[in-house]
This record gives C-alpha cells, sequence and structure tokens, in this order.
C-alpha cells in the first residue's frame, strides 16, 4: 500500500513543480522585450561613454603621440596583450630619449580592466566607444597602435647673439 501513496505524492509533486515553471516561462512570455535592432539602429544608437571596446593612443594636432615607450602598461597587464617595443635615439640638445618603435595591443585577449589605461604615468592611451571589432581570425585581432608615422620632434630654436649697436659720437 505504501508504494500507491508513494506514487501519487511523487505525482502531486511533480504537477506542483511543473505548475511553477509554467508561471516563470508565462511570465518572461508576457513581459516586454528589451532587444537592439542592431545594424539597423546604428545610427542611432547611444553607448555609454564608459563603455571600454578598444585600446588606442591618443594623437595630438600635429600626429605626436604621448607615449615614452617607458613599458608601465605592458608590466601591469594582467594577460600580456600589450608588447611595447622601444630604442634609444640622441635628441638635438645632446640627451638620450626612449622613443617608441612599435605599440601591439591583442584585443582577442585583452580583459577590458583598465589597468594600463590608469598605470600610464603621461596619459597616452584610453579606451574608446568602437565595439565593432569583429573579424575572421584571431590574427586580425592583434593591433598596431602606433600607426601614424612619426612626426619628427621640434628643433629648439638656437639662441640669436645680438650684435652690440656702434655708439654715435654727437
Amino acid at each position: 500500500m505504501g508504494s500507491v501513496k508513494d506514487y501519487f505524492s511523487g505525482l502531486g509533486s511533480g504537477l506542483v513543480s511543473l505548475i511553477k515553471g509554467m508561471q516563470v516561462t508565462g511570465k518572461e512570455f508576457l513581459t516586454p522585450k528589451v532587444t537592439e535592432r542592431y545594424p539597423e539602429n546604428r545610427s542611432t544608437m547611444q553607448i555609454p561613454k564608459r563603455f571600454r571596446a578598444i585600446l588606442t593612443l591618443k594623437y595630438d594636432a600635429e600626429g605626436r603621440h604621448k607615449c615614452i615607450a617607458c613599458g608601465m602598461c605592458q608590466r601591469n597587464c594582467p594577460n600580456g596583450t600589450i608588447t611595447i617595443e622601444g630604442k634609444m635615439v640622441d635628441t638635438p640638445d645632446g640627451k638620450k630619449k626612449k622613443k617608441l618603435v612599435d605599440y601591439r595591443y591583442d584585443l582577442g585577449s585583452c580583459t577590458f580592466c583598465q589597468l594600463c589605461v590608469t598605470s600610464c604615468p603621461t596619459g597616452a592611451i584610453e579606451f574608446s566607444n568602437d565595439f565593432e571589432q569583429a573579424v575572421f581570425t584571431r590574427e586580425l585581432l592583434v593591433k598596431k597602435l602606433n600607426y601614424l608615422p612619426d612626426v619628427p620632434d621640434p628643433v629648439p630654436a638656437a639662441p640669436v647673439a645680438t650684435e652690440p649697436k656702434p655708439e654715435s659720437k654727437n
């Protein structure tokens, strides 16, 4: 007799569970959907300013970047997505200075933690909102950030020697 009682109690608990599941499904079925009509609404889509999509170097109006190739961003990146190559050059005033040769960024392994941006001493890098980065191979996700040709540094002007004026005799 116990087996018939167990059968009906199991059937009852199964029906209760089914009704609870159907309530959740019905509730989700009737709630309004929040979806994007992408790419149809690409021109009107609002992307938040805090959204991090791809790392970029900041360039000024003359085409110069602020990166001094110190390597702080490369050392602070937890995944090793940044690779910097620099070289020592002589400046016109006779000093040595490190100059950026190659700045590589692997978008495919970046976690967008922003440790590289916050640790940059010159504020040379930032995350942009350009989220459309779909490619067919992983090799295309490795980006060269210093893509603009190097603009030569301004040469300091040599001091102009002033000649003494001849004194006029009255």
